[in-house]
C-alpha cells in the first residue's frame, strides 16, 4: 500500500470507530475526516467540492425545507388532528389506521416529524382501548421506516445510494423505481407488526413519558401558506415522476416557498437539519478518497474472490446482511458510502447488472429495526415508550430476518441480473 492507501484506510477506520462509539456526533466525524484527507493531500479541493456539492445533498435541503413548510403552516398538523378524531370514531381499528397512514406519508415526507407529531395520538388511542403504549409505539417507527424505502424521496439514504450509483456511471433511479420492492418487503412487514409483534412486545405501561421530546401540540393551520405548500409538493413529486432531476425540482419548489413567503427564513433554515447534510458530506469527501485511491477497487476485488463461486444470489445476499448487520450499529448514510461501490464493483466482477445490488443497499441501509439507534424514529419511541434495548432485539430482528428474505428473493424478479 502507497501512502495514500494507508492514510486513506487509517482515516476510514477511525471514522467507523468514532461512529459505533457513539462518543462523537456522526457529523463532526465525517467533517474531521474530510479535513484530515484534504490536509493529508490524499484529495484535493476538487474531490472535496465533488463530495460537499453533491446532488444528493441538495435535494435532501431542498426536500427538508419543504416538509418544514408543511409543519409550520400547519399543513401536517391538519392531518394529525384529523386522525386524532378519528380515532375517537373507529375504537379498536384507530391505532392501526394511524400506524399505516404514517407509514404511507413516510414515503414522501421526513418520518421523523410524523413520528413525533403521530406519538401521542398512538399514546391517547392505546389508553382508550385499554392496551400499553409499548404495544404500538414500536409498530409505529417500524411502520414509518418500512414506508421511507418505498420511494426514492422516502429516506435520505435512497438519495444518497442513487447519488453513489450516478457517480459510478449508473442511470439514475426514478421516483417509484423501487416503490414495488419496497411495497412488498412494507406489506409482509405489516403482516407481522399486526399478528406477531403484538405477542412481543411488553404490554406494561412502565416507563412510559411524553415530556421532552413530543411537541404540546401541532402548529395551528394558515391556510393559504398551507395550501401554497401543498401545491409546490405536488409539483415537486409530479416533477420528479415525470422523470425531471429531484435536485432540480426540489431546489426550484423549496425556493419558490420563500419568494412567496409561505415561511420565514429562519423557520426554512431550522428545518435543514445541517448534521445530516454535512454529515454525509463528508462521508461522500470519504468516498471519494475510497475510490481515488484505489482502495474501493482492492476491496471490491476481494470479496468478488470470495463470491465468485456462490454465483449472483449469494452476492445479493451478502450485500443485504452486511448492509442491514452495519446500518444497526452505524448510521445509515456511512454504510450506503462505504457499501453501494463495493456493491456496483461487486456485481462488474460477476458479471451482471448492477442495478439489483444497488436497490439491495437501499432496502438493507432502511431495515434498521433490531436496535434502538440504528434509525432516529427508533431512538424517539425507545425514550418515549420506555423500552429496553432488548424490546428492539427481540421484535426488530425476525423483521429483519424477514425483510432480507423478501428483499433476496424479490429483488433478481423486479431487477434481474
Amino acid at each position: 500500500m502507497n501512502f495514500e492507501q494507508l492514510a486513506t484506510l487509517a482515516v476510514l477506520a477511525a471514522v467507523v470507530v468514532a461512529l459505533l462509539s457513539d462518543r462523537v456526533r456522526a457529523d463532526v466525524a465525517a467533517m474531521v475526516a474530510a479535513a484530515t484527507l484534504l490536509g493529508l493531500d490524499v484529495i484535493s479541493l476538487e474531490d472535496l467540492g465533488r463530495g460537499l456539492a453533491s446532488p444528493a445533498l441538495v435535494a435532501l435541503a431542498s426536500l427538508f425545507i419543504i416538509a418544514r413548510a408543511l409543519d409550520v403552516t400547519g399543513g401536517m398538523g391538519v392531518i394529525i388532528r384529523s386522525a386524532a378524531r378519528m380515532t375517537d370514531r373507529m375504537g379498536a381499528a384507530s391505532a392501526p389506521v394511524i400506524i399505516t397512514l404514517c407509514g404511507s406519508l413516510s414515503a414522501f415526507l421526513n418520518n421523523t416529524p410524523l413520528v413525533i407529531l403521530a406519538a401521542p395520538i398512538i399514546q391517547d388511542s392505546a389508553r382508550r382501548l385499554g392496551i400499553s403504549p409499548k404495544r404500538l409505539l414500536i409498530p409505529l417507527s417500524y411502520a414509518s421506516i418500512m414506508g421511507g424505502a418505498c420511494t426514492l424521496i422516502g429516506t435520505s439514504t435512497n438519495l444518497l445510494v442513487d447519488d453513489m450509483a450516478q457517480r459510478q456511471n449508473l442511470a439514475p433511479f426514478s421516483l417509484f423505481e423501487i416503490t414495488g420492492v419496497g411495497l412488498a418487503i412494507a406489506a409482509v412487514g405489516a403482516l407481522y407488526l399486526a399478528f406477531v409483534a403484538p405477542r412481543l412486545l411488553p404490554a406494561d405501561d412502565e416507563g412510559v413519558d411524553r415530556s421532552g421530546i413530543l411537541p404540546e401540540a401541532p402548529p395551528p393551520l394558515r391556510l393559504v401558506p398551507a395550501l401554497i405548500s401543498v401545491t409546490v409538493f405536488a409539483f415537486v413529486l409530479g416533477a420528479a415522476a415525470g422523470g425531471l432531476p429531484i435536485a432540480v425540482v426540489a431546489f426550484v419548489g423549496a425556493m419558490a416557498l420563500l419568494a412567496f413567503q409561505v415561511m420565514k427564513p429562519e423557520e426554512a433554515y431550522s428545518g435543514l437539519r445541517p448534521q445530516v447534510l454535512l454529515m454525509i458530506g463528508g462521508m461522500l469527501v470519504v468516498g471519494e478518497a475510497l475510490g481515488k485511491t484505489g482502495l474501493a477497487f482492492q476491496a471490491t476485488n476481494t470479496v468478488a474472490a470470495w463470491t465468485q463461486p456462490l454465483g449472483p444470489i449469494a452476492a445479493l445476499a451478502i450485500i443485504y446482511v452486511a448492509t442491514s448487520v452495519l446500518t444497526e450499529i452505524m448510521s445509515n448514510a456511512a454504510v450506503a458510502v462505504l457499501i453501494t461501490p463495493l456493491a456496483i464493483g461487486l456485481a462488474e466482477n460477476l458479471g451482471v447488472d448492477s442495478r439489483p445490488f444497488v436497490v439491495a443497499v437501499m432496502m438493507a441501509a432502511s431495515a434498521s429495526f433490531a436496535t434502538p439507534v440504528g434509525y432516529q424514529t427508533n431512538t424517539i419511541v425507545h425514550q418515549v415508550g420506555g423500552y429496553t434495548y432488548m424490546d428492539f432485539v427481540r421484535v426488530g430482528l425476525p423483521l429483519n430476518v424477514i425483510s432480507a428474505i423478501v428483499a433476496v428473493w424479490l429483488i433478481p424478479r423486479v431487477f434481474p441480473f
